[in-house]
């Protein structure tokens, strides 16, 4: 028969009970808060809105699907040359939901059709602008009403402005579109169609391009600097990032497959014919020596992103809002002059003397 001892078992109690309160006195909790913040964000979702501007037939549809993986372009009719002399810049909006391993995502593309077509394009980008302040201006409203709780956020983040590569730099549209729109959202310049370029073209270009930026003082989205205790592998991407302004992409929707491996990329027939065979040479988009593509969807969406909706909330949408209080403040103290005149005139008259 077999008996327990008692006093074993409350001595390692006791010895547990001390361990455990040993840790409490060295161990607050507060290091879950990150933990905390992530599931109530992850279960909340994330939302991004894009908008894309720039002259028809630059590749905008086909860079915003490889980007995203998606076709958002299905059922686009591209009007006809005689459709285009007298059309007017619509604004379309799409939004799609993307889940990738848990996270959700509501993404919202805003495309610009007919901006740069038409013969005059005086204020042409006068619409994109618009469409800009009405978002800051309904979520002001909206930040302002009595339920904030579950406020929907539309402001853009991020313009994408693609600049053709048949010109010499910058052309008097896009500076006054950029100089328009650089202090209401963040503006990355895209140097578009850079297969049709060398690699030494792509380098004057680019820099042709820096300079005319700089020269009229358009502020394009500027990437943070880094901490001093980052990793000398993330300064050195970071870097590079800087200096790939404009990115100078390719955008393709076709599945190439060379040397047995697939990407996506485009074939074209740059070689020579013999009989009826033609020997292609294939350009991935992938591919850092062909395109900017990886180092743009990098910061367009592992990186930078939460940065590009910081600065949109503390910078632009900061502007606004402090403009749209001025401007109300201006209001009320008016009103208040002109009843405060109003009254005096109204005592002068019942005492004459």
């Amino acid at each position: 028969m077999c008996f327990l001892n008692p006093f074993k078992i409350h001595t390692r109690h006791f010895i547990t009970v001390f361990l455990l309160q040993d840790q409490d006195k060295e161990y607050v909790g507060f290091a879950t808060l990150p933990n905390q913040v992530h599931r109530k964000t992850v279960k909340k979702g994330f939302t991004f809105t894009l908008i894309v501007a720039g002259e028809s037939g630059l590749g905008k549809s086909t860079l915003i699907n490889s980007l995203f993986l998606t076709d958002l372009y299905k059922d686009r009719k591209v009007p006809n040359a005689e459709e285009r002399i007298n059309q007017t810049v619509d604004i379309v909006k799409h939004t799609i939901s993307i889940e990738e391993k848990g996270i959700k995502l509501r993404l919202s593309i805003i495309d610009t059709p007919g901006f740069g077509d038409a013969v005059n394009n005086t204020e042409s980008w006068k619409q994109i602008e618009d469409y800009i302040d009405q978002q800051f201006e309904q979520y002001f409203r909206d930040e302002s009403g009595l339920n904030r709780r579950n406020i929907q956020d539309n402001r853009v983040h991020c313009c994408l402005y693609f600049i053709s590569p048949f010109g010499h730099g910058l052309r008097p549209l896009d500076v006054e579109c950029m100089k328009a729109l650089h202090e209401k959202v963040n503006i990355v310049p895209i140097l578009a169609k850079a297969d049709s370029l060398t690699q030494a073209e792509v380098f004057r270009k680019k820099m042709k391009i820096r300079e005319d930026i700089k020269h009229f003082g358009i502020n394009v989205y500027q990437f943070p600097e880094c901490d001093s205790d980052e990793d000398e592998d993330f300064k050195k991407q970071d870097q590079i990032l800087k200096d790939s302004i404009p990115f100078a992409v390719i955008g393709s929707n076709v599945q190439v497959e060379s040397k047995g491996r697939k990407f996506r990329g485009r074939i074209y027939p740059w070689g020579v014919v013999e009989g009826i065979a033609r020997h292609y040479i294939s350009i991935s988009m992938e591919n850092p020596a062909h395109s900017d593509f990886l180092l743009l969807r990098n910061m367009l969406v592992r990186t930078h992103m939460q940065d590009l909706k910081d600065v949109t909330r503390e910078t632009h949408y900061e502007n606004y809002r402090a403009q749209c209080i001025q401007n109300m403040t201006r209001m009320v103290v008016q009103e208040r002059k002109r009843r405060w005149g109003c009254g005096a005139a109204g005592v002068n008259q019942n005492n004459p003397n």
